[in-house]
């Protein structure tokens, strides 16, 4: 029996898709915390966007090495090996005595992060069909959205019970279980079901194109840098908020409590996960992946110019839609790979995938940095004006993702495949 014909994918995709769940969770849960680490180890608020973005920084310079070596290598042992990274890197945060452990300990994790999505990518390729592609994007998405919900009000409330030190342990643990799982579901049980598929399977390495010839080709490729720029301007603009400044927002400016700001950027969250699902059904309505995702990038800059010119107090209400519709287009950020897989060869599926999105990350890693030092400048009693003038960065980080979708050159080859997604 063929990988691609077994029910035995589903066990795969599950278990790829817990562990992706788990891993979300750890990008934005630190921001829940931010007041507390403040306090806790007596730091500026600066720097706290730097330990946001360290872990940021590492899941994006770490993303074209993962793609390379997954597409040379495989991507089994490399999701594995990310998933064990990031739960020592929970471990570590959780018995953090200062902030340089802090610092260690995100950067940890966003190495084992940048491992997560390019291998679950590749992993689609080998265990399911191109026609089933886009639907699973859906569902990745949707996993991701449900691992940030899971970072607001359930882990809020966990860490008003517990303590954040015993969250994070908690989290830790499960994600070294979990890399254990990987192993016995994408390693050792597939040897004895699919013993075929193991068997001269690999290129000879002499077959393969030399790294730097390829980084070259894909780097002079403008369609490469349009996705790069989609990602840079949706996913790290909103990641880059909702995990550093989301949970402080709401506190500050809206003068919500911790549980209540969470719920606030849950209602974001739950707009990502009704994106996701959208994905999937609006591609094969409208066959155009181009048309969609320019609509979704125009929406999202609209919207936080609204959030802008609403001033330094703007209504809850407002405030919440505005999330939500953010999110929903966050959550259809899928699309960059849905161009990606059309536009390549299944052999540089790998870095492209990660080049992209490094791109969303890149903007995750810069957008804390740069709000902190914007709120530095505001005294406390006036940092509602600080958040003001924050999201100008947001606008601005938007607009470039909208230039990237306009960029991109839509393939005609494979529109009937999509389509029948």
């Amino acid at each position: 029996m063929k990988k691609q014909e077994s029910g035995y994918r589903w066990v795969v995709f599950g278990t790829a898709l817990f562990a992706y769940f788990l891993i979300v969770s750890q990008r934005t849960a630190p921001g829940l915390i931010t007041d507390q680490l403040m306090n806790e180890f007596h730091v500026s608020a600066s720097l706290i966007g730097l330990i946001t973005s360290i872990q940021f920084l590492a899941y994006a310079g770490f993303q074209i090495p993962a793609g390379l070596l997954s597409d040379r290598y495989g991507p089994n042992h490399f999701l594995i090996f990310g998933t064990l990274l990031t739960g020592l890197g929970s471990l570590l945060y959780s018995v953090a005595p200062n902030e340089y452990v802090l610092i260690l300990s995100r950067l940890l994790v966003g190495t084992g992060d940048a491992t997560i999505f390019v291998n679950l990518i590749l992993i689609l390729n080998q265990w399911f069909k191109a026609n089933e592609f886009i639907k699973l994007l859906g569902l990745i998405s949707l996993a991701g959205g449900l691992g940030s919900l899971a970072a607001t009000l359930p882990f809020s409330i966990w860490i008003s019970l517990s303590g954040w030190r015993t969250t994070f342990l908690s989290i830790g643990v499960i994600l070294v279980i979990t890399s254990y799982l990987l192993y016995t579901v994408l390693v050792s049980k597939p040897k004895t079901i699919f013993k075929e598929d193991f068997e001269g399977k690999k290129r000879p390495v002499r077959d393969r194109e030399n790294v730097w010839l390829t980084l070259r080709r894909i780097f002079s490729t403008r369609q490469a840098w349009a996705t790069f720029l989609c990602h840079f301007g949706l996913v790290g603009t909103y990641i880059g908020f909702i995990g550093s400044w989301g949970v402080p927002y709401g506190i500050h400016v809206l003068g919500l409590s911790l549980s209540e700001s969470s719920q606030l950027i849950m209602f974001g969250l739950f707009g990502v996960m009704m994106g996701g699902l959208s994905i999937g059904w609006v591609t094969s309505l409208l066959n155009s992946n181009k048309k969609i995702y320019t609509l979704v990038h125009i929406i999202v800059l609209i919207s936080w110019m609204v959030l802008f010119l609403f001033g330094e107090k703007p209504p809850y209400i407002a405030v919440m839609v505005l999330f939500v519709i953010i999110g929903f287009c966050s959550g259809a950020s899928s699309l960059t790979f849905a161009i990606v897989r059309e536009s390549f060869p299944i052999k540089e599926v790998g870095v492209v995938t990660g080049f992209s999105n490094m791109g969303g990350f890149l903007s995750a890693v810069l957008l804390p940095i740069v709000f902190g030092y914007v709120l530095d400048l505001f005294p406390k009693d006036s940092i509602h004006i600080g958040y003001h003038y924050g999201f100008i960065i947001s606008i601005l980080f938007s607009l470039m993702g909208l230039i990237g979708v306009l960029l991109i050159k839509e393939e005609k080859v494979n529109k009937a495949v999509l389509s029948t997604s």
